[in-house]
């Protein structure tokens, strides 16, 4: 469910569903509670209510500064596992440029052929929550071997195939930490601590008795309102390439990969619009 939410609803439509719904809630059952209990108003069990806020709320507030550093940390991680394999690539096509044209040739193709693998069809997979090795498979499988038919001759195109080959080994790292990443998710019990912990705290504000309604409906207002932005972000956070805080795939077109991503020129695209 919140997989589809990230994917089909902006973050500001999950905002004001997720902020502006618990603040409703909060308040609604603020006011259910005072009219239920009206003795509450007078703030006979206030001193009670408030070392319990204050127990249960530093507790709270611990693992949820926990928990959304720990994905902001991981969101990060990402972001720098995407880079580094898309600079690995790159660094590869750098060195093929100075290999003979048919091998030069091969590897662009097997690079192109990956790049637009990994944008077109994991990329999406990876979105959706289904991440999979296979989806590149082929490509990686092809990397390799067009590297593997090269035959260098002397020292310079020696050192160039080595480099190339060391920076296609790196792809192969970093697309396994990425397709790692992308099946990360928080653990369940920290799931229940996240959410079953803002079930608890909301309703002890109700007990928290106040003479001025206003004030009653501002002060569990606030704390709704606070506690919702902090599951925003957990929610947004939680799926590094999902929702509109995701990872971009954007390295991938960039620098010398982005000679695969030229867009075709204008007799091409007619030959393509005949066929």
């Amino acid at each position: 469910m919140i997989l589809w939410l990230l994917n089909h609803v902006s973050t500001l439509v999950i905002a004001v569903l997720l902020v502006g719904g618990l603040t409703g809630l909060a308040a609604a059952g603020s006011l259910t509670a005072r009219r239920r209990f009206p003795h509450l108003a007078k703030g006979e069990h206030n001193e009670m209510v408030g070392v319990a806020l204050g127990m249960f709320g530093a507790i709270y507030g611990i693992i949820l500064a926990f928990v959304v550093v720990t994905l902001w940390t991981q969101l990060e991680n990402t972001q720098n596992i995407v880079a580094t394999e898309a600079t690995d690539l790159a660094l590869v096509v750098r060195s093929a440029d100075t290999f003979p044209p048919a091998d030069r040739a091969r590897v662009h193709q097997a690079v192109s052929a990956y790049t637009h693998a990994v944008v077109e069809v994991q990329w999406p997979l990876m979105r959706d929550g289904r991440p999979s090795y296979e989806a590149t498979a082929p490509q990686t499988h092809d990397l390799y071997r067009a590297l593997q038919a090269y035959e260098p001759a002397g020292t310079r195109a020696e050192t160039f195939y080595a480099e190339a080959v060391t920076h296609l080994n790196d792809v192969a790292a970093q697309r396994r930490a990425r397709i790692t990443m992308a099946e990360t998710s928080l653990p369940v019990l920290l799931q229940v601590l996240v959410y079953g912990g803002a079930l608890v705290i909301l309703p002890l504000t109700f007990l928290f008795g106040l003479r001025s309604l206003k004030m009653q409906l501002l002060f569990v207002s606030a704390v709704a309102g606070l506690i919702g932005f902090s599951l925003l972000l957990v929610v947004a956070l939680d799926r590094p390439f999902a929702g509109d805080l995701s990872v971009s795939p954007a390295p991938y077109k960039e620098a010398a990969l982005s000679q695969f991503w030229a867009a075709p020129q204008p007799q091409e695209r007619e030959q393509s619009t005949s066929r």
